[in-house]
C-alpha cells in the first residue's frame, strides 16, 4: 500500500482570518514518489515580487520561508527532488503551483479543464510558474463513479489507486485527489473548502472569501453539498482533508525541521 506523508509547503496570513497552511501530501510507493500539489516554491522564496507581484502577495498573505517548500520538506524526509516522479494537481493557483519548477523531471497530472483554464491567460494564474515547460498529462471526463462522483484514474503505476475527483467551482477545473488506503480512502479536497467548518456551518465567515475567489460560486456551493453528503453517508470510509485548514495538518509538520 502506498504510504502518505503530510507536509506543509507554505503559510498564508490573510488579514482578519486564522493562519492557513499549504497542506500537500507526499505519496511514497515502491514505484517512486508523488506529490499532491506543490505549494510555494524556491523561486517564489528567492524573488517574491518578481515572481508573484506585490498585489498578490498582499492579498493572499504569502509568507516566504525556504523550509516551507516541498523540495526542502522532502529532503528532510531523506529523499531528493529526483525521487519525485509525479505531481498531481488539485488546481494551478499560485500557492499550489509554485513548487512545480523545483521538480523539473516530474510528470504533472491535472484535469484537462484546469490546464486549459490555467494557460488561457486568466488573471488568477501566474505564467512564470509554468515557464520551465512542465510535462503535463491531462485527464478527460470519464464515466466511472466514486461514491456518486466522477472519478478519473491517475496513471502513476502505484500500488494504491489514485483518482482525480472533479470538485469544480473554486476554479473551472478544480479536483480533489482520492488515494486508496486499504479498505478506505483519503480525499484531499484542495480548496473545495478553506476551513473544514464550512461543511457544518453554511454561514461561516470564511464563506464570503471563498465566494469572492470562486470562478463559479454556484458550482462551488454544489461541491460543498457533495462533500457534506460524503461526510454524512460515507464518513467511516473516507477521511477528508483540505489544503488550508491548519487544524487538519499534523502539528509536527509545522515550522522548520
Amino acid at each position: 500500500m502506498t504510504s502518505i506523508h503530510h507536509i506543509n509547503c507554505g503559510t498564508l496570513l490573510v488579514p482578519n482570518f486564522p493562519t492557513v497552511v499549504c497542506h500537500c501530501l507526499l505519496l511514497e510507493d515502491e514505484a517512486g514518489l508523488a506529490l499532491i500539489d506543490s505549494g510555494i516554491g524556491l523561486l517564489d522564496v528567492q524573488d517574491p515580487v518578481g515572481r508573484l507581484g506585490q498585489q498578490l502577495i498582499d492579498m493572499a498573505g504569502f509568507q516566504f520561508n525556504e523550509f516551507d517548500t516541498a523540495v526542502r520538506r522532502i529532503e528532510n524526509l531523506g529523499f531528493s527532488a529526483d525521487d519525485v516522479r509525479h505531481i498531481v494537481m488539485t488546481h494551478c493557483d499560485p500557492d499550489h503551483a509554485g513548487g512545480l519548477a523545483d521538480f523539473p523531471n516530474a510528470q504533472i497530472h491535472v484535469a484537462r479543464e484546469e490546464l486549459s483554464h490555467a494557460l488561457s491567460g486568466h488573471w488568477r494564474y501566474i505564467p512564470r510558474q509554468f515557464q520551465h515547460n512542465p510535462r503535463w498529462q491531462t485527464y478527460e471526463p470519464v464515466q466511472r463513479r466514486w461514491f456518486g462522483l466522477e472519478a478519473r484514474p491517475v496513471s502513476l503505476g502505484f500500488s494504491s489507486e489514485v483518482l482525480l475527483i472533479p470538485l469544480f467551482g473554486h476554479t473551472l477545473g478544480h479536483c480533489g485527489v482520492a488515494v486508496q488506503q486499504g479498505d478506505g480512502w483519503l480525499l484531499h479536497v484542495g480548496d473545495a473548502y478553506y476551513l473544514r467548518a464550512e461543511l457544518t456551518d453554511e454561514n461561516h465567515p470564511v464563506s464570503a472569501l471563498a465566494a469572492q475567489r470562486a470562478d463559479n460560486d454556484q458550482c462551488r456551493r454544489s461541491t460543498l453539498n457533495e462533500l457534506r453528503r460524503l461526510m454524512s453517508d460515507h464518513g467511516d470510509e473516507i477521511q477528508r482533508i483540505g489544503y488550508h485548514d491548519i487544524n487538519e495538518l499534523p502539528e509536527f509538520c509545522l515550522g522548520p525541521s
